[in-house]
């Protein structure tokens, strides 16, 4: 949970991000039943105050955390305290937006040298070469 503090790409309004505890799933016993420790994030994206380009990119996402609606849940239930949940889900969210806050370098098409071009041909031929050797000793094909 602790490490290097960095600056966010883009930082997120906290005003923009809804919070809500909830009872966290799976085993704990007694606490898990009783205490409402884990955390559901909610964070609006198109009605966030996010530059547009990082709005589209991250709106684009093929991620399950995305709705139709455009509204991005994280949940966060992987520490015992509320606390430490509210933490891990705003560094998850942050993570995110900042994964998609710089735009993709565009692909430059290369042509494949002649060296690998050789390479294939020649491994096309030692696989044919082993393909053709399967046949049946005097099956009258050759």
């Amino acid at each position: 949970m602790s490490g290097p503090r960095r600056t966010p790409a883009v930082p997120i309004d906290p005003a923009e991000v809804q919070i809500t505890a909830v009872r966290a799933q799976g085993a704990g016993g007694q606490n898990v039943n009783k205490v409402s420790s884990a955390i559901h994030l909610r964070f609006d994206v198109a009605a966030s105050s996010l530059p547009e380009d990082v709005k589209q990119r991250l709106l684009a996402l093929r991620d399950a955390r995305l709705t139709r609606q455009g509204e991005l849940i994280v949940k966060a239930q992987q520490y015992r305290t509320q606390e430490a949940n509210r933490q891990d889900a705003l560094q998850r969210l942050q993570a995110l937006v900042d994964s998609v806050a710089q735009a993709p370098r565009e692909r430059r098409a290369t042509r494949p040298t002649l060296a690998s071009q050789q390479r294939r041909l020649q491994a096309k031929s030692r696989r044919a070469d082993i393909k053709a050797q399967r046949g049946r000793a005097g099956s009258g094909l050759f």
